[in-house]
């Protein structure tokens, strides 16, 4: 008897929003289980030496034999390009021998599944790292038309209110641009999707959503979600 489909998750250690999240919106049935790293913020690290405990990592989740397994933090699957992002694919991939993927990668995945190209990234992150993310963003292909970020401390990105995340993005909303990247997989910003949607006529993508949408893809599970917006339509 097979088991339940079920995603594997590595995460960083400050993360608070990813599992309650992945438990309200994935679909009855498919399970989600997380390995924590101490990767991000005070605790980020050069890939050489974050190597060890990711490979420890990814065999620790392995062992639940799992579909699909995500590198899932936003700033640090895009901090350094795309070789640094496959670099830490195939380092799970050979440690955990399942198939992997990065926030990175469902974001763009979902940025073409929806049509953006040009668009507005909106975080609670320092505006240096907001510049890894439009540096990454022009390297595959897409266009930052405008960037805001909130300069949080990391312990602060869970704290703000889905009523505070509308203000900030109707605020920097951009005429010309497709659509609006909201960053972070640590924020409550999945929960103002639909509204924003609405109100501002164009496709959001946030990185839990996204991921969500580009596991399910990967496994072949069909779902919608009206809570999810147009990706899941």
């Amino acid at each position: 008897m097979a088991n339940p489909p079920s995603i594997g998750l590595i995460i960083p250690s400050a993360n608070r929003l990813t599992e309650p999240q992945f438990n309200t919106y994935l679909p009855s049935g498919v399970g989600a289980y997380v390995t924590r790293l101490r990767m991000a913020g005070k605790h980020r690290k050069p890939l050489a030496q974050l190597k060890p405990e990711l490979i420890q990592a990814a065999e620790a989740l392995s062992d639940i034999k799992p579909n699909v397994i995500v590198f899932h933090c936003t700033a640090n699957s895009m901090e350094s390009g795309l070789d640094h992002e496959k670099a830490i694919v195939d380092i799970i991939e050979q440690a955990s021998g399942c198939p992997t993927i990065t926030t990175a990668q469902a974001l763009t995945q979902a940025f073409d599944r929806v049509g953006i190209k040009k668009m507005v990234l909106v975080s609670p992150y320092v505006q240096a790292t907001n510049q890894l993310e439009v540096n990454y963003l022009s390297e595959t292909g897409y266009t930052v038309l405008h960037e805001k970020g909130l300069a949080l401390e990391s312990h602060a990105y869970s704290t703000i209110t889905p009523e505070e995340w509308k203000t900030v993005v109707k605020e920097n909303q951009r005429d010309d641009a497709d659509g609006y990247f909201l960053s972070c997989t640590n924020t409550r910003m999945i929960e103002t999707i639909t509204d924003l949607e609405r109100d501002l006529g164009k496709p959001v993508i946030n990185s839990n959503q996204a991921t969500i949408w580009a596991c399910l893809k990967k496994m072949g599970i069909p779902h919608s979600d009206p809570r999810l917006g147009r990706l899941f339509n």
